[in-house]
Order: structure tokens, then sequence, then C-alpha cells
């Protein structure tokens, strides 16, 4: 199937999405969230929790681009705990071999959310040092030759994109991800099925393409392009005043991101497949790989675990 038959509108445009685990796919619907892990002797274990985002208790952090903001925290965190748990299926063994961990034995029952404390953290040190320092200082090599503050923002975005294309190629040709990819691919596949109205069985899942455009790739994208707009209104001041304002601007690109993310993905205009293009392109190259039947079969428990009485709830809004 072509891209731009993935980005035809089906019959029903779910805001049900994904995460891909280590063998296993985490699934979040409008009352539930559901991990589905397959273990190494087969089984399948499924994990089913209420959701009680902020969103849901609070009317403020359902408002536009504050939604998207909240939605991006709350969503890694979802998928910090996810990863953690999917993990223990597999880490048994080396577990009991080397007995307690030295977050269990500082920090006992709270272990698990100092980790993920500590995992968020690192991330976000991460993303600071790969696309916010890095792109500027080689930038910055080019003051002296571009004076526009416009376009010295538009070289760093160029760079900032250029290293996360680098990054996440990277990452994919990893061993260990080939299978993560795999199962992105069958949230995909099983995310078209019942957005298509089709049964969920594993044949008819596979008839459908890996690629999505409401992808989380999509959005990562948008937030490279939306980065670009938002940091020029600031010009071009000092490393530390850059830095600064970077950060700071982090979760205003966020929430922009999401909102057009969100027109995009309801949207079966020209300008919407243009604009979702390089996202699916990028699921295409790196992040999102074909699946056996075994793996939609995760995909499938999950995502049926999430499903509620009524249809409406779960439309992409």
């Amino acid at each position: 199937m072509k891209i731009k038959d993935v980005n035809r509108i089906p019959k029903h445009i779910t805001s049900i999405g994904g995460q891909a685990l280590i063998e296993g796919i985490l699934m979040r619907g409008p009352k539930d969230v559901a991990i589905a892990v397959r273990k190494p002797d087969k089984e399948i274990v499924l994990k089913k929790d209420k959701l009680n985002t902020l969103g849901m208790r609070h009317k403020f952090f359902r408002l536009p681009f504050i939604r998207g903001m909240v939605g991006l925290v709350e969503s890694m965190v979802f998928g910090i705990k996810a990863l953690m748990y999917s993990a223990e299926f597999f880490d048994e063994e080396s577990d009991e071999e080397q007995g307690e961990s030295f977050l269990e034995r500082v920090f006992k029952d709270k272990a698990e959310d100092v980790e993920i404390v500590l995992t968020l953290l690192f991330s976000l040190a991460l993303t600071i040092g790969l696309f916010i320092l890095l792109p500027s200082f080689f930038t910055n090599l080019f003051k002296k030759r571009i004076e526009t503050p416009l376009l010295l923002n538009l070289v760093e975005g160029l760079i900032r994109i250029v290293i996360f294309l680098i990054y996440i190629v990277t990452v994919s040709k990893m061993e260990d991800m080939g299978r993560v990819f795999e199962y992105h691919g069958a949230e995909h596949k099983t995310i078209h099925c019942y957005e298509n109205g089709d049964d969920l069985t594993v044949e008819n899942v596979k008839k459908y393409p890996i690629l999505h455009p409401r992808c989380g790739t999509s959005f990562l994208f948008m937030v490279m392009i939306i980065s670009i707009l938002v940091l020029s209104f600031f010009g071009w001041p000092n490393p530390l005043q850059r830095l600064i304002i970077r950060i700071l601007m982090l979760p205003v690109i966020a929430g922009i991101s999401y909102e057009i993310n969100r027109l995009i993905g309801k949207s079966n205009s020209r300008l919407a497949y243009y604009l979702s293009y390089p996202g699916l392109m990028m699921q295409k190259i790196a992040t999102v790989k074909e699946p056996d039947g075994e793996q939609i079969e995760v995909a499938i428990e999950a995502l049926k675990a999430v499903l509620t009485d009524n249809k409406e709830e779960d439309l992409w809004k």
C-alpha cells in the first residue's frame, strides 16, 4: 500500500494509541490503559488499569495547547512504566542472581518511582544535549557568514532534523530494537483494522499497512518543524539565553504540534497529506517493521482490552 493510501480517512478515526514494548504492546483507550506481553513460554499476559489523567480530573488540562503539553509528559510516564513492566518478564532470572538493586536497597517501596524520575531526567538531558545544545553549537559556527537571525534559526532547525534522523536510523539498526519495531508495526496494523471496521483477527490485521499518520514518530517530526518557526521569534541571542529560551519553549512547541497533528489526523486534504508525509517516511525508514502473526495477536489482545461498548467514546475529536 502506498503512503498516499495510508492517509485516506477510515470509517472510524480513533483516539486510541499505543506503544511498542519488549515483546509487547501498550494500548491507551478513552477509559483504560492495557499492556499485553508475550512471555518467554509464549503465554500472553494482559494487564489493564483505569485511566486517571489530569485531563480527566480537571477541565483546564483539556484546553487546546495545554492538553498537548500535559499529554506529552503523561505519555512518557505511561511509556516508561510499561517498558519497565514488560522488561520484568525477561529479567527474572538475572534479578534472582543479583538480588536487590541499589535503588531497591536505598528507596525500598519507592524504588520504581525513583527509577521513573531518573529515566525522565535522563531523557530530558539527552533531548537537551542532542537536539538543543548540539544544533545550536554547530549553527554558531556559521554566525559570521549568516547574519540574519531567521536564517540562523532555519539552519539550526535543519541541523536538528539531520541529527534526529541519524539518531533514529542508528537506533533502528540495533539488534534488540528490531523486535520492538515489529511490535510497533503490529500496533499500527491493528489500529488500522479497527478503524476500518473489520473484525480483529490476525488474517484481517495482516492486510493493513504498517504506517499510520497519527503515530508518535510523525508527532516528533512536527515538533522539529514547529520549533524552527517558534524559535525564530527570539532572534539569535547569546548561548546561555538560547539554551534557556529553547528549554522554556519546549512545552509551547509540543502544545502547538499536538494541535496541528489533531487537525491533520482527521483531514483528507492535500495539505494534510503533505504535512504528514515526512513523518510517514520516517516510520518507513526506521521506526516500523512488518510483524509476524504472534506479534499481531499481542496487539489484538491489548486493543480489545481498551475498547468500550460505545465506539463514540474513542473518536478522534
